[in-house]
């Protein structure tokens, strides 16, 4: 499955859910970022990491390979006050000098890496002691519920798609740093409801890997038509509350040591 987000740059941008204040108080709480921290985030998309931290005071820049979703990104900063300085750039190449940053961030992307890869360039990058900081934020398919039935349907549309299924736990990770030198590893996680109106949720989805990133025009219409049609019938409570977790995985680099 070939997957281009910058096609799904407007839904993205309208109705995919950024990383709730709750994921910034629990690093914050862990004394991981500060005010003037040099930060990169990997993977940007939108922002949603990358803005979070520059309105907490740390000195923000950020990647991805969407110049569709970049943006956006500048767009929703110029409207939160905020600011990021964003390129185009591999999260396994970010082709910045050794030691640049004081923290490395990577939130709902790093299944799309090189994760062994990944990791030893954020090494490569980071400070000794330097922080890095990989977050996912996924919704959660439960028997009978909106999640698990507009996956299904998903599938059904694309056979291509299979990330569905998921629980939101990513334990592999912690290898990836691990082998890359990354010491005092640990994670996090916990779940929350986010509420969608049907329109948003539909717009939700079509911003997914396995529908307006990765299909037709003709073939995205064809499933937001079907997908309008199952929340008419079997969910027709408007507002959704759709349950989602947030996991994140931290370590510190002694890789330079």
């Amino acid at each position: 499955m070939t997957v281009d987000f910058g096609r799904a740059a407007a839904d993205y941008c309208r109705h995919r859910a950024g990383f709730p204040e709750a994921f910034f108080a629990r690093i914050e709480s862990k004394d991981l970022i500060w005010a003037g921290a040099r930060l990169l985030d990997l993977g940007t998309g939108t922002g949603s990491i990358a803005r979070g931290m520059a309105r907490r005071g740390c000195v923000t820049f950020a990647l991805d390979l969407a110049p569709q979703l970049l943006s956006q990104a500048r767009r929703l900063d110029v409207e939160a006050g905020a600011h990021t300085a964003y390129f185009l750039a591999r999260a396994e190449q970010c082709a910045v000098a050794e030691g640049s940053f004081d923290i490395v961030t990577a939130g709902q992307c790093w299944h799309w890496f090189d994760g062994p890869r990944t990791a030893r360039e954020i090494a490569r990058i980071l400070i000794p002691d330097g922080a890095i900081i990989i977050a996912h934020f996924d919704w959660l398919p439960r028997a009978g519920n909106v999640v698990a039935a507009t996956e299904a349907l998903i599938t059904r549309h694309n056979l291509a798609w299979s990330l569905g299924g998921g629980d939101g736990f990513y334990p592999a990770w912690l290898n990836h740093l691990g082998e890359a030198g990354f010491v005092d590893l640990e994670s996090f996680s916990f779940d929350l409801d986010v509420t969608y109106s049907h329109e948003a949720w539909r717009g939700r989805v079509r911003a997914s890997a396995g529908v307006a990133a990765s299909l037709a025009e003709a073939r995205v219409r064809a499933f937001d038509k079907d997908l309008e049609q199952l929340l008419r019938d079997s969910f027709p409570a408007d507002p959704l509350e759709v349950p989602h977790r947030v996991f994140v995985a931290l370590g510190r680099n002694q890789a330079r040591k």
